[in-house]
């Protein structure tokens, strides 16, 4: 893709459709936009300031604005495949100042007079999709699709409706600023706030992906319906896809197979993972993205092929010249390659999962195949609120452990470093956790494991 052109090739996309970027608002949403500490406190936070481009630098400590809000001193916060989409332009809308982050988790400072599940002290973990959970699709566990914390009516436009707000991401999703940052303001705090009982003694590390990306992997084998005997194969073999086939194991699967390009990154998955099975599509030159190698290693299975295929790499992973060419001057958003890989590779009649992100237009989708081979595929934003209870209780029985895709740690100041090691895969990197070192303001009664 070339550089500088991704904003203005989305920017005119959805001109073609009909819709600006700049988001406009809906009626009946919660405030979006925090207002600042009385005291006039002043915080750090992870701000995109263009392409490739991320700064740590002073801002405002949010205060409670609604009834039903919690501020929450931000302890770990971590950065996701999707802040990559982010960082690269790759999202419509993206403006300079946007605090970005939606993995994060910390310590309840203060709560509004309408919030009764959590108190100061507590330690929580908060999801990337915020719901008020009260609307139709929160009463109905469809918590990333709340009516009430996304107030953009362009996405509702271009989408023909609205997402729940997004933490971190343009006004598209909800400007909602994100949780790389010392602080963090959560609307309707009952419902995405998860506490993390003191007496479990798990640290940060083993919690904090139930923010996201451990919910979207179970998501993932949802969507795609793994069940007892399986055999999945995994488009993506970053933090998501490896979580994914972690709990593709745990639902009984037996054989998971991952797709990727990276050597170290598949090394890595074999080496967390010993019953993983493993494709380098850079190797093969007579397959766009692997598919024909998972059907080679499928071919003594009874149906030829995998019963399930779950992509995890989204928009932007453009391989072939001619996706590359046609995001470069703007002729979709979205390459479907991933995606392509799954049609071709999945048995008649099997299931697709679709968790990576995408945003906006594709060409070239095997639509033809999809029909023919009678597949199914499920995709969405993950309802985080719906698994992480369950998913809370898998952690503390041993049965997942999220912590062991952790490849690096680093201050909140190193952030900028962090994102380029991540989007240029150097250093090995596969997760990177960021720390936060806000003073500790004093809570009476403080309650949890503060690390």
């Amino acid at each position: 893709m070339l550089p500088g052109k991704v904003v203005q090739m989305a920017d005119k996309v959805m001109q073609s459709v009909g819709v600006s970027s700049r988001a406009t608002e809906a009626s009946n949403v919660t405030t979006t936009k925090p207002k600042e500490d009385p005291s006039g406190a002043r915080m750090q936070a992870v701000h995109w300031t263009g392409n490739k481009t991320v700064t740590v630098s002073d801002c405002p400590k949010p205060a409670i604005t609604d009834e039903a809000d919690a501020v929450i001193r931000i302890t770990s916060t971590a950065i996701c495949g999707s802040d990559l989409h982010l960082y690269t332009g790759c999202v419509p809308g993206m403006r300079s100042g946007q605090v970005l982050g939606h993995e994060p988790m910390g310590i309840v400072e203060s709560v509004g007079p309408k919030v009764t599940s959590i108190k100061p002290g507590d330690r929580v973990v908060i999801p990337f999709c915020l719901a008020c959970g009260e609307c139709y699709y929160c009463k109905n566990q469809l918590f990333s699709s709340c009516e009430r914390t996304n107030p953009s009516i362009t996405q509702e436009k271009m989408m023909g409706a609205r997402t729940a707000g997004l933490l971190g991401h343009p006004e598209l999703m909800g400007g909602i600023p994100g949780g790389q940052a010392e602080y963090l303001r959560v609307p309707f705090a009952d419902v995405n706030c998860l506490v993390v009982p003191p007496e479990t003694e798990l640290s940060d590390e083993k919690v904090l992906f139930l923010s996201d990306i451990l919910p979207t992997a179970w998501h993932g084998t949802e969507l795609a319906e793994v069940q007892q005997g399986d055999v999945v194969a995994i488009w993506g073999a970053g933090p998501v896809g490896l979580l994914v086939a972690q709990c593709a194991f745990a639902k009984g699967a037996k054989r998971v197979i991952m797709v990727d390009n990276v050597p170290f990154r598949l090394e890595f998955a074999r080496r967390i993972l010993p019953k993983v099975e493993t494709v380098n599509f850079a190797e093969d030159s007579t397959s766009s993205a692997g598919e024909k190698k998972v059907l080679e290693l499928c071919q003594n299975e009874p149906a030829g092929a995998p019963d399930a295929c779950i992509d995890c790499v989204g928009m932007h992973y453009a391989h072939s010249t001619i996706h590359k060419m046609e995001m470069a001057v703007g002729m979709e958003t979205d390459s479907p390659e991933a995606l392509n890989a799954c049609i071709v590779a999945c048995r008649k009649g099997g299931h697709i999962g679709g968790i990576g992100a995408y945003a906006g237009l594709c060409n070239h989708f095997n639509i033809g195949a999809f029909m023919e081979k009678c597949l199914s595929m499920r995709s969405g934003q993950t309802p985080v609120q719906k698994y992480w209870k369950d998913l809370l209780g898998k952690i503390r029985s041993g049965e997942l452990d999220p912590s062991v895709i952790i490849t690096h740690r680093m201050p909140l100041s190193e952030a900028a470093k962090a994102y380029q090691m991540f989007n240029e895969k150097t250093d090995d990197v596969v997760k990177v956790v960021l720390k936060a070192q806000a003073q500790q303001a004093p809570v009476a009664g403080a309650t949890g494991k503060q690390t």
